[in-house]
C-alpha cells in the first residue's frame, strides 16, 4: 500500500486472545499534505469503533467456558466507542454523541472491534455512501446499512441534509445460522448543532438478525475503484490453486515461535504438508460431523508457498457442526475477493462468474453461511503468515492455519534478521 496515496483506518489488533476486547483505537494512515480523496471532500471526520462488552474479566469468561467444556458466555452488550447507549442502564453517561452541522459532509471511519459478532450498522434518516473498505478505496455506492465483520473497516460519507434534530445510529449482530448470539443493539446519537438534548431521536431500520439477502446484496456491491490512480491489480494467471474447507475442530498449538523456527531452519516445530485440498471430498454443506472421519497431526501443518507466485484460495464453509458465516483474515497480505456463492463450489461453472475486473481488495472477508468465497493474491511478502477466522471463539477452537512464504532472490525480499534483544521462547 502506498501510504502517500491511500488513506483510511487500519485496525491494529494484537492476537492476545480475549484481551482484544480491551484494545481500542485505530491507526489512521494520512496522505501527504494536499493529496485529495478520490471522492467529495468531507468537512470533518469521526472514528466509530464497534465492540463488545463483558461485565466480567474477558479472560476469566473464556477460562470458565473451557472448564465447563462449553462456549464462553456471550457478551453483555455491544458498544459504539466503548458506550452501549440508551437501551442499557446509565444511558446518559454511556451514550456516544456525534455533532453534525446542517449541509456539511462527514466521513465516518467504522471499525468492527468485536470479538465474535458480525454487525449491521445504520443511521436513522440518513443514507451512507461507502467509499473505502480495509483501507482500500471502493467505487462509491449508497446504502441504508452496512455489514461489517470483526477486523474489517469501512469508511462512509454522510451528508447532514435532514431536518435539524437528533438521530440514532445503531449496531446489531448478523447471524443467519440459528446459533446463540448477543442480539442487543448498541446505539449512539447523531445530533445536529443547536438542537437541545430534550428532542427524542428517531430509530433506524436495521436489517433483521438473520437477513441473509441484505448481507449478500451489500457485499456484492463492493468493488475496487480501479482508476488510473488506484488500479486493481488482480492476478489473472494463477500458479497455485488451493481449496480449503472451513469448520471447527482441534489443531495442535505450536510450542515454539513459527517465524523464528522458519528463519533458523529448526526441525520438529512444524511440517509444510498442509493439504492443498480436502484429502476426502464430501458434501461440504450437507454432511454432519458423524459422516466424516478426521485425523490429528502431532505438529502444526503449514502450507509452503513460492515467493512471487500467484494464489487462488477457495474457502468453502462446511456443516461439520453447523453451517455458519466465518470472517477470514490473512496476515501480511491484501487479497482480491473474486467470487462468492451459496452452497458447494462448482469448479465447472462458478469460475466463469468471477469478477476479474474490479473485485474488492480486502484483508478480511466473510465466507457466507453454507457457501464459499474465492480470493486471489500475489505472494510477495516472505515469512510465516497466520490465517484464521476473525471470530475469536473460532480461532481458539482451531479455525486457523499459517503459510510459509519462501524468501525472494535477494536480501530486500527476504525475512529480516531478528533484533539482537529478541526474547527467546
Amino acid at each position: 500500500m502506498n501510504v502517500t496515496e491511500q488513506r483510511g483506518p487500519l485496525w491494529w489488533h494484537a492476537h492476545i486472545f480475549w484481551l482484544r476486547a480491551t484494545v481500542y483505537g485505530p491507526i489512521v494512515i494520512m496522505p501527504k499534505q494536499g493529496t485529495p480523496y478520490p471522492f467529495p471532500q468531507p468537512n470533518s471526520e469521526f472514528n466509530l469503533i464497534l465492540g463488545e462488552w463483558w461485565n466480567d474479566d474477558a479472560e476469566e469468561v473464556v477460562k470458565q467456558g473451557k472448564k465447563l467444556g462449553l462456549p464462553p458466555k456471550m457478551s453483555d452488550a455491544h458498544t459504539i466507542n466503548g458506550k452501549p447507549g440508551p437501551l442499557f442502564p446509565c444511558s446518559e453517561k454511556h451514550t456516544y454523541v456525534i455533532e453534525f452541522e446542517q449541509g456539511k459532509t462527514y466521513l465516518l471511519r467504522i471499525i468492527n472491534a468485536a470479538l465474535n459478532d458480525e454487525l449491521f450498522f445504520a443511521i436513522s434518516g440518513h443514507s451512507m455512501t461507502v467509499v473505502e473498505v480495509d483501507a482500500v478505496y471502493t467505487k462509491p455506492f449508497s446504502t441504508e446499512s452496512i455489514l461489517i465483520a470483526p477486523g474489517q473497516t469501512t469508511n462512509v460519507l454522510v451528508r447532514a441534509n435532514q431536518a435539524a434534530g437528533r438521530y440514532f445510529t445503531a449496531a446489531r449482530a448478523f447471524m443467519d445460522a440459528g446459533l446463540p448470539i448477543d442480539n442487543r443493539t448498541a446505539i449512539a446519537i447523531l445530533q445536529y448543532k443547536g438542537v437541545p438534548n430534550t428532542v427524542i431521536p428517531t430509530i433506524p431500520q436495521l436489517p433483521a438478525l438473520n437477513d441473509t439477502s441484505s448481507a449478500l446484496t451489500y457485499n456484492a456491491n463492493l468493488k475496487s475503484l480501479n482508476s488510473p490512480r488506484f488500479p486493481c491489480n488482480v492476478p489473472l494467471k494463477v500458479d497455485r490453486h488451493l481449496f480449503y474447507t472451513i469448520g471447527l475442530g482441534i489443531n495442535p498449538c505450536p510450542t515454539f515461535a513459527l517465524l523464528q523456527a522458519h528463519y533458523s531452519s529448526l526441525k520438529g516445530v512444524f511440517t509444510t504438508d498442509f493439504p492443498d485440498r480436502p484429502p476426502t471430498p464430501f458434501n461440504y454443506t450437507g454432511a454432519t460431523f458423524t459422516n466424516l472421519q478426521t485425523t490429528q497431526s502431532k505438529l502444526p501443518r503449514l502450507s509452503k508457498i513460492a515467493f512471487n507466485s500467484t494464489v487462488e484460495l477457495l474457502l468453502q464453509d462446511t456443516n461439520l457442526l453447523s453451517v455458519e458465516s466465518h470472517p477470514f483474515h490473512l496476515h501480511g497480505y491484501n487479497f482480491f475477493v473474486v467470487g462468492t456463492g451459496v452452497g458447494n463450489f462448482d469448479p465447472k461453472n462458478d469460475p466463469a462468474k468471477y469478477n476479474l475486473v474490479d473485485p474488492p481488495e480486502r484483508n478480511t472477508v466473510g465466507v457466507p453461511t453454507g457457501g464459499w468465497t474465492a480470493i486471489r493474491f500475489r505472494v510477495d511478502n516472505p515469512g510465516v503468515w497466520f490465517m484464521h477466522c476473525h471470530l475469536e471463539l473460532h480461532t481458539g477452537w482451531g479455525l486457523k492455519m499459517a503459510f510459509v512464504v519462501e524468501d525472494g532472490p535477494d536480501k530486500d525480499h527476504a525475512v529480516r534478521p531478528p533484533p539482537k534483544d529478541l526474547p527467546h521462547c
